[in-house]
């Protein structure tokens, strides 16, 4: 699991090159994303359904990010975009649209859900996030 962590961290850091994220910022995009990888798996370790684990582990990543952009003050988005991308369905999206073209109509289905699914819970999990306060208004 320590080597998956480190590739995440690396390829969330990679992620904030293509988005022109600030670069004192890198760390704790990668530190983000790593995170919410290492709270997915936990969460599948212990059977967790993985809609729910993708959802526990967008929280977990939505959390961090509003917190480094309060500590930071900088825009949530900043750590949100690049660290969300180890939880994106993008084999899932892929095969789902190879099984339709190849016409093998079980296995797109099946496919589809999953990716839907997928989606749906990082979509979820964001909104829950970002429906909390940021701090105290006075």
């Amino acid at each position: 699991m320590f080597v998956e962590t480190c590739i995440i961290f690396a390829a969330v850091i990679s992620f904030c090159v293509l988005f022109a994220a600030p670069r004192n910022e890198w760390f704790f995009c990668g530190l983000g994303g790593s995170v919410s990888w290492m709270a997915y798996q936990f969460l599948k370790s212990k059977n967790v359904h993985f809609a729910f684990a993708v959802l526990g582990a967008t929280v977990v990543l939505a959390l961090l990010a509003k917190l480094f952009a309060i500590l930071r003050r900088q825009p949530a988005t900043i750590y949100l975009l690049p660290g969300i991308f180890p939880l994106v369905p993008g084999a899932g999206i892929y095969y789902t649209s190879y099984f339709l073209i190849m016409g093998d109509w079980e296995r797109f289905s099946q496919m589809g859900v999953e990716t839907f699914e997928t989606a749906a819970a990082i979509a979820l999990g964001i909104i829950l996030v970002s429906a909390l306060p940021d701090r105290k208004k006075s």
